[in-house]
């Protein structure tokens, strides 16, 4: 051939399969972590990257060799199904376990494996409990793979793993000895959050051989080598090579899909030898693997494409006469599609006769494309093949007969996969399956209601599992012609949902809707009286609450054992939450362990419900230990959104029982975190901004109070803490407005249970604006509804109301001694800061007697009170504290520890340089930014400087900064110091703006002077 003459690559030019390149180094590590010992590898990389071809390079290397490899691959499917790559890893690599010394044990694999019933043994009695099943099941399999003599596990794409999978691989790698090798592939970026493959790779077991391998994008000489091994072995030019590298970014699987779709288009050309593409602005290389592909797939014939679809739908290994049938392609055409399929590269061959995507990348592709009404045709005939299979596989019939629309059968399979689940152990994936089913079809009323029911949605993850099922028994209730009986029914399941999601009004004014139409004997209709029963959101009048309780049949009626639970535990709540001291009797029947996962649920929830009543009483012992009994159920049953929710309850309790170290760390991710559900957001909210509030960051408490406000259980409480923020800065007016719309619905109804932190509030700031009567009025109507409870926190709160009138009147001895003896109530809970707040109040009453002789012991009190409240966390009441001794002539000095040292009345080195920012005029917000920190910290700053240097103003500080010298000063003395000590030891040593007890980073009341 002459040189510069090109040749096209025609149409009949086969392709090559691309060869091994560029992964030299992580072949030998893998051979040499495996070649011995068990290890756990774990191999990271994006989609495209290499992973199973590195692994099936790797696997070649040891056929014949050694001890038997497994391999399985987790789908990337809506639905999971239970140790599904585990078991397919088995299935593949198994024929039978007939002449396997099996124990009794192996039975528990049954549901997992029907088609080896014969040759298991019998199935082992059920267990109620399911972390018991599971581990069960777990030990079984483990038997199974040392039965087996089973060498290396490997178990690709574990981002999508269910969480059965997870736990069982995290129960594989931590036993000792570890007697099998486990590879694990996955993509970092895919990872759910909270997901257990976290805890794989970031925490793996301490004693563990571990290997970790991220692959690399290929560099443009490996990439040459690719390309020129899929082209008859020829070479390509630096230019051709370099030209793909850019637009694949050196990812091998888009670097192949590249090269076939321009074969196709007949984009190469031979020169000098060598393979290089034409004039580069008649190519485009597509910027995406999905893109390529989809050109490609749109360039071979119809009957092709066709088989391409099928394979697609079926989402993984397929056999002949299956997917022949998907395909409905006539006898004498499929054979000849489906070579021409293979062939083209997107698929491959398992083993003799079962076909799949050579990438899931490729496959997710295909399907997407696929016309509407012909993928739904095709699911139709995937599912009436696979209910052809001696033993069905259940769990994708469900996902078939779900995407094809028929409702009959998808609601059969599901009920059918879930309840193997539930067998496993597995509640999450049973949740999963059901919640699917009835948030993408339109089941009839009556079947909707009874699999609404069924749903566990405590095991469900996610921030929100109940807006789309609402919606879902929205348009049942709006499509379709319900019976009366089923409009109840649907109704009462919305207001159920909707009281769950947090949304208590919405929920309470659903069920007051279907009251009418349930009928008597459901449990649906005693179920929707405890319901009413309960005074949460904007609570009525406690007459109303109760006439519902009255109505409600006992727990004896109910004709099923879970039931007679239900009610029972939600009548307890009901009576408890109502102020009735007789539903801590009822409270007690709650049992403490249950093996039953629906059981489980009922129950978990009752102590978490408990335990919240617990600290409204005052009973705090109580309610730390229904906390705990609440977080071992749920950890046992999978019960995941409990988790949360107790969590939040902890750190409210923590709140309350000063517990305040690192609390607003340990709450925050819960206020903000994905996946955490709105009204454990908004108690955690709460939270944080009290204990903001109590150190002094005054705009963000009022902000997150403001956050958990949303929630109807929180809005009493958080607006009672935003008044009490404006009060202690004399805003008396605002907290009257704030107050004034919950007044009668948290004291005036009689229900004491929300009332008792607002009634304090609301009487102090009505005494506060001179409306004495109206206080007076509001402590009385609280006492009344109190009655003779034996409740601490409301006794406590009482006593502290009777003070502040007693205060009001004029009467400081009888105030100074009502304060004492609130705090003392307070201190006995314990609730630390507010025993502290009203002994400080109590000695401010006595020093206004005027008593010299009281006058030292007083003082002496102050100075326990502000030193509790700097030990506690309360920076800033701390400091007001501090200021009035300081003013009554006390030397107030600083114990301190192994901290931060302090500056007296010294500027620190960071308000110093918060000062010499103020000068040149900038704004808190503009000094924040430069400085890298709050704009709440800088106003802490500049009001820290102003009081050293007493000055009311940010000019009037500037003014004295100038005066002073202070910044020339700082700039000498800082050119004398040694270079030695580095930035960030001069800021850890300025001990600016944290607390003793390391609540979070300082701030101030928000004083923002010039933004």
């Amino acid at each position: 051939m002459a040189e510069g003459a090109r040749t096209e690559v025609g149409e009949d030019q086969v392709l090559s399969a691309p060869r091994f390149v560029g992964r030299d180094r992580e072949l030998a590590v893998l051979e040499g972590a495996l070649g011995t010992a068990p290890a756990l590898v774990l191999l990271e990389g994006e989609a495209g990257i290499g992973k199973t071809r590195l692994l099936k390079e790797f696997l070649a290397t040891r056929t014949g060799q050694g001890r038997p490899v497994l391999v399985g691959a987790c789908p990337e499917l809506r639905v999971p199904y239970t140790l599904g790559a585990v078991v397919d890893a088995v299935r593949e690599g198994v024929d039978n376990v007939a002449n396997l010394p099996l124990s009794g044990l192996a039975g528990a694999l049954r549901p997992l494996f029907p088609e080896w019933a014969d040759d298991l043994p019998p199935a082992p009695e059920p267990l109620k409990d399911a972390t018991a099943a599971r581990h069960r099941l777990f030990r079984a399999f483990v038997e199974l793979l040392g039965r087996l003599d089973i060498g290396v596990l490997v178990i690709e794409d574990v981002h999508w793993a269910d969480e059965a999978t997870l736990e069982f691989l995290l129960f594989l790698v931590s036993r000792r000895p570890q007697t099998v090798g486990v590879v694990l592939t996955y993509r970092r970026d895919e990872v759910p959050p909270g997901s257990l493959l976290l805890r794989l790779t970031s925490r793996p077991p301490a004693d563990a051989h571990l290997v970790r391998l991220a692959l690399e994008p290929l560099d443009v000489e490996d990439t040459a080598s690719l390309v020129s091994s899929m082209l008859t072995g020829q070479s390509v030019s630096h230019e051709f090579a370099a030209f793909l590298h850019e637009r694949t970014e050196g990812v091998p699987l888009a670097v192949e899909e590249s090269v076939r779709l321009m074969h196709d288009r007949a984009d190469l050309v031979r020169k000098d030898g060598g393979w290089t593409r034409r004039r580069l602005e008649r190519i485009e290389v597509p910027p995406t693997i999905r893109d390529a592909v989809l050109d490609r797939v749109g360039r071979v014939e119809p009957g092709t494409r066709t088989v391409l679809y099928a394979v697609s739908v079926l989402a993984g290994p397929t056999d002949r006469a299956t997917l022949r049938a998907v395909t409905a392609l006539p006898d004498d055409t499929f054979a000849a599609h489906a070579a021409e399929a293979l062939c083209g590269g997107l698929l491959r061959e398992l083993r003799l006769g079962q076909w799949a995507f050579r990438h899931s990348l490729a496959c997710h592709a295909v399907y997407e494309a696929i016309p509407p009404e012909e993928r739904r045709v095709m699911h139709l005939r995937a599912g009436r093949a696979l209910e052809q299979w001696p033993l069905p596989p259940v769990a994708q019939l469900a996902r078939h007969f779900r995407l094809a629309g028929d409702v009959e059968a998808a609601c059969r399979y599901t009920e059918q996969a879930a309840d193997l689940c539930v067998q496993s152990g597995d509640v999450a994936t049973a949740a999963l399956l059901m919640h699917s089913l009835v948030t993408t079809m339109s089941v009839p009323p009556e079947v909707l209601v009874r699999l609404v029911t069924e749903i566990q949605f405590q095991a469900l993850s996610g921030s929100d599992p109940y807006t789309e099922t609402i919606a879902s028994l929205r348009r049942a209730l709006d499509a379709a012609m319900p019976t009366p009986g089923q409009r109840a029914l649907l109704r009462y399941q919305i207001g159920r949902l909707l009281m769950a999601a947090g949304d208590m009004e919405a929920g309470r004014a659903e069920i007051l809707a279907a009251v009418p139409g349930l009928r008597p004997g459901l449990p649906e209709a005693a179920r929707a009286r405890l319901l009413l029963a309960l005074p949460l959101g904007v609570a009525r009048p406690a007459r109303e609450h109760l006439r519902w309780l009255r109505e409600a049949p006992s727990a004896d009626t109910a004709t099923t054992p879970l039931d007679r639970l239900q009610l029972s535990v939600e009548r307890a709540f009901a009576l408890v939450m109502l102020g009735e001291e007789c539903g801590w009797e009822e409270a007690r029947h709650i049992p403490d362990a249950v093996g039953d996962p629906r059981e489980a649920s009922i129950v978990a929830i009752g102590h978490a419900n408990m335990a919240e009543a617990a600290v409204r009483w005052g009973r705090y012992d109580e309610a730390r230990t229904r906390l705990a009994t609440a977080q071992s159920l749920a950890e046992r049953h999978e019960l995941l959104d409990y988790l949360d929710t107790i969590d939040t309850s902890r750190a409210h309790l923590d709140w309350f029982t000063g517990n305040w170290s690192e609390l607003a760390e340990r709450t925050a991710h819960l206020a903000v975190g994905d996946g955490v559900r709105l009204k454990d957001r908004c108690e955690a909210a709460l939270v944080v901004g009290l204990i903001l509030g109590a150190t002094g960051e005054r705009e963000t408490a009022l902000e997150r109070l403001d956050f958990a406000g949303q929630d109807d259980q929180q809005l009493i409480e958080a607006t009672a803490a935003s008044a009490r923020l404006w009060l202690r800065d004399g805003d008396v007016d605002r907290a009257l407005r704030l107050t004034e719309g919950l007044a009668e619905a948290a004291v005036d109804g009689g229900i004491w249970t929300r009332a008792c932190d607002f009634t304090a509030v609301r009487v102090a700031a009505l005494a506060a604006a001179g409306q004495h009567d109206d206080a007076v009025r509001l402590t009385d109507a609280f006492a009344r509804a109190l009655g003779d409870n034996d409740a601490p926190v409301a006794l406590a709160c009482l006593t502290q109301c009777r003070a502040v009138l007693a205060e009001a009147d004029g009467h400081l001895p009888e105030a100074a001694l009502l304060y004492e003896r609130a705090a003392d109530r307070w201190h006995t809970l314990p609730r630390p800061y507010d025993a502290l707040l009203a002994r400080e109040r109590g000695a401010h009453c006595r020093l206004a007697c005027g008593d010299q002789g009281e006058r030292e012991p007083t003082l002496s009190t102050l100075a326990d009170v502000r030193r509790g409240l700097g030990e506690l966390g309360a920076r800033h009441d701390a400091e007001r504290v501090t200021r009035f001794l300081t003013e009554q002539g006390v030397s107030v000095r600083e114990r301190r520890g192994p901290g931060r040292p302090g500056y007296g009345n010294r500027l620190s080195p960071r308000e110093l340089e918060v000062a010499r920012l103020l000068l040149e005029g900038r704004t808190n917000r503009q000094i924040a930014e430069a400085l890298v920190v709050s704009t709440q910290t800088v106003a802490s700053q500049v009001r820290s400087a102003m009081r050293k240097l007493k000055v009311p103003t940010r000019t009037g500080l500037a003014l004295r900064i100038v005066e002073l010298g202070l910044l020339a000063e700082s700039k000498s003395k800082s050119k004398s110091k040694s270079n030695s000590k580095s930035e960030a030891e001069a800021e850890s040593a300025s001990g600016v703006g944290m607390p003793r007890a390391g609540i979070g980073t300082g701030s101030g009341s928000g004083l923002s002077g010039g933004e």
